[in-house]
Formats: C-alpha cells, sequence, structure tokens
C-alpha cells in the first residue's frame, strides 16, 4: 500500500460488530422471511402530528430557506433553558450553555474533536453506546475502559481506579445514565459522588441523557446539572430522537460549562451550517409546546416491555425487567452462552426469525446478553416469543 493510502485512523476502527446482524436480517429478509426485528432503536410510530404541522408552516416561509446557525437558532436555545428549568429545576444561560447539535451523535463526536488532544485518555464505563468509544477513537484518543457494575459504588470505585493508575491522567469521563445498552439506573447521588470526583481528578464529565423521559414505575432520570457545581466539571447531552419520536430529524443539544459549550460552538462553525430551519423551528413547539405526546410515547414503550417480559418468560427466558430506556439487556440462555454473543443473534434470526443486537458489539463486557428494542408492536413481540420458544425447548 502506497503511503497516500494508508488511512491510519480507518485500521483503529474495527468492523461494525452490529452490521453482522443486520447484513444477515437483510439477506434472510431478501429470501423472503420474515424477520422481526428487535435490533437497531429506530423508534417506529410517527412524530407527533403538532410538530410535524409546524415544519409545513415553516416549510412555508422561504426566509427559513437560507443558511441557518451552527450553534442553533435563539429561540431553540431559549426553548432548551425552558425545558431544563420545567423538568430538572436548572438555570441555563441560552446564549453560553447551551448550543443544538445534529442529534447527539455528531454533538459527541465533535465534541470529543474539540476537546481532546492526540493521546488523551477517556474514561468510559462498558458496554456502551458505540459512538462513545468510536468518538474518542476518531479524535486520536484513548479508551480507558471500566467495567459497568450495578453496583454503583463499584462502578465509582472503578473509575476512581482507573483515574489514579492512568498516566497520563485521563482527561474526560464519558457516561450515559439510563444506559444503553444496559438500562441501568442511577440516583442523583450517584452524581453528586461523580462531581466531587472530577473536581478532586481536574476531570471533565460528559453525560448522555439520551433516555431521559423514557422511564417506568416511578422512576424519573435524574441530570448531572441538578448537581450544584456540575456546571464547574460537566455538560451533558439530550436528543428529540426517542422523547418525541424524531429519530430522523437530527435534533440534539449539549448544555452546561460555558468553556466546553464553547469549544464545541467554535468547531461546529467550522463544519456546518446547523440543522435547517423548519425543523429547528418545529422543534422549539416539541420542547415548549404540549408534553402529553411524551407521556403517549413512554407508555407505549411501557406497554410493550411488559408483553416481551411476560411473553419470553413464558418462552423460557428469563428476563430483568428494565426501569428505562426503550431497550431490554438480556443474558444469553445458559446453554447458547459458550457461542457468544454474535453467533446466538445469528442463530435467533436463523431458527426464531428474530433479529437482536449482540451485546459484545458494545464492548468486551457486553458479552453474554443480547439488546432487543422495543420497536415493534405486541403482536409481533408475541410472535417473537413464540420463534424463541421454537429454539429454547
Amino acid at each position: 500500500m502506497s503511503k497516500s493510502e494508508d488511512f491510519s485512523l480507518i485500521k483503529r476502527l474495527p468492523p461494525y460488530v452490529l452490521s453482522v446482524v443486520n447484513e444477515l436480517k437483510y439477506k434472510e429478509r431478501a429470501k423472503g422471511e420474515d424477520i422481526i426485528d428487535l435490533g437497531m432503536g429506530n423508534p417506529d410510530q410517527p412524530t407527533p402530528a403538532h410538530i410535524v404541522d409546524k415544519l409545513k408552516e415553516a416549510v412555508d416561509n422561504p426566509r427559513n430557506h437560507r443558511y441557518s446557525s451552527s450553534a442553533g437558532i435563539p429561540k431553540l436555545r431559549l426553548a432548551i433553558a425552558n425545558w431544563y428549568k420545567r423538568n430538572y429545576n436548572v438555570e441555563l444561560d441560552p446564549d453560553s450553555e447551551a448550543v443544538v447539535t445534529i442529534g447527539s451523535k455528531e454533538g459527541i463526536s465533535h465534541l470529543m474533536l474539540s476537546i481532546l488532544s492526540p493521546g488523551d485518555s477517556v474514561v468510559v464505563p462498558n458496554p456502551a453506546y458505540p459512538i462513545h468509544i468510536y468518538s474518542v477513537i476518531i479524535a486520536r484518543g484513548d479508551i480507558q475502559n471500566v467495567s459497568l457494575s450495578n453496583n454503583e459504588e463499584d462502578l465509582i470505585e472503578s473509575i476512581e481506579k482507573t483515574i489514579k493508575e492512568v498516566w497520563p491522567k485521563p482527561k474526560v469521563l464519558l457516561i450515559s445514565f439510563p444506559n444503553n445498552p444496559t438500562t441501568q439506573v442511577v440516583d442523583l447521588n450517584f452524581f453528586e459522588k461523580i462531581v466531587d470526583l472530577a473536581k478532586e481528578a481536574g476531570l471533565i464529565v460528559v453525560h448522555d441523557l439520551a433516555y431521559a423521559d423514557l422511564c417506568y414505575d416511578g422512576y424519573k432520570a435524574p441530570s448531572l446539572l441538578q448537581v450544584p457545581g456540575a456546571k464547574d466539571v460537566g455538560v451533558e447531552f439530550y436528543t428529540l430522537s426517542k422523547s418525541y419520536n424524531m429519530p430522523g430529524w437530527r435534533v440534539g443539544f449539549m448544555v452546561g460549562n460555558k468553556k466546553i459549550i464553547e469549544s464545541l460552538r467554535r468547531i461546529k462553525s467550522y463544519l456546518d451550517y446547523g440543522i435547517f430551519q423548519p425543523i429547528q423551528i418545529a422543534s422549539i413547539l416539541a420542547l415548549d409546546g404540549p408534553q402529553n405526546c411524551v407521556e403517549d410515547i413512554r407508555n407505549l414503550y411501557k406497554l410493550r416491555r411488559d408483553k416481551l417480559i411476560e411473553s419470553f418468560s413464558r418462552a423460557g427466558w428469563k428476563i430483568p425487567k428494565p426501569k428505562a430506556t426503550m431497550f431490554v439487556w438480556a443474558e444469553i440462555p445458559d446453554e447458547f452462552k459458550e457461542i457468544g454473543s454474535l453467533e446466538f443473534s445469528k442463530l435467533l434470526i436463523k431458527e426464531s426469525k428474530v433479529a437482536v443486537s449482540p451485546g459484545i458489539g458494545f464492548g468486551n463486557y457486553g458479552e453474554g446478553f443480547v439488546r432487543l428494542a422495543l420497536v415493534e408492536n405486541e403482536n409481533r413481540i408475541l410472535q417473537a416469543a413464540r420463534g424463541i420458544k421454537k429454539l429454547l425447548r
């Protein structure tokens, strides 16, 4: 290979494990097989009508067809500040403590480019949403994995131990609760300890709050920014994709520490002109308008969660009931553990006609598990359970 073809960054990015299952799913469907897709977390319901109507209205105004602002239009940043005040009683300056992103995935990726130098290390609990790991690699940083323990004290200790033992000291801690893929939740006390640890270690905390609204059974997800002094050390991401059924719209935002906000705003000013303005205008209505649609979306996922847990249990696969997210994190049945999560996922497609995401796709600590997304209706979930039962009998 010539020097011009030596793509060093691409070599650091392994083949996307989750795509292996997707390719097999497409092949089976091409053969005429009816595959129930519980793999990708892609909401299947339409965006609420009042948000769509606002988009149509805004599109009809030609003034909205021009370049927008990469940081987000002022009224959308104000709506973000209002959302935080309403939901978490957190005060934000919309001009200096909020920036709009093209979904949280883009925001996290560009944030890492803006705050990391080559060789800087980032502590990431594993299993993790893939971009939490690969955004660091793309920014030429180094990943320090810690096992995502269900015990909050153990997780804090693991993070603290890694910070003390790694040299040079890690620069960033990237966390996400409620967690994708494991559905793990934490309380506000956890974030209080994280903020104390970050201040002591001189660490930047980045928290991905993508599933803030998809919580069940009386649980409410806390925000990192509820902790006094959190804005001294950290930022938080949120996305409209899940709470408002707006995945294809690509609208998210980051809030918190002014210097970190400014770093992302600056790099984005070189890379994009922001989201199409009618989408931003409709997003203002999503955040500031009636919120009963969020409750409806949450209730739908809860109904599907209950149906999946109940029907899969009858089929012979006992799975804990998650308190949050649109996912279920399931340990592989004992008789299939030795083949691993990737081969088990392939087996589910071929024998049960059900697609899931192998745990290994979320990091080495995800081995032994699979993730199921609640993106099929109740009848399809029951159909999936029947397919599972044939495999497990």
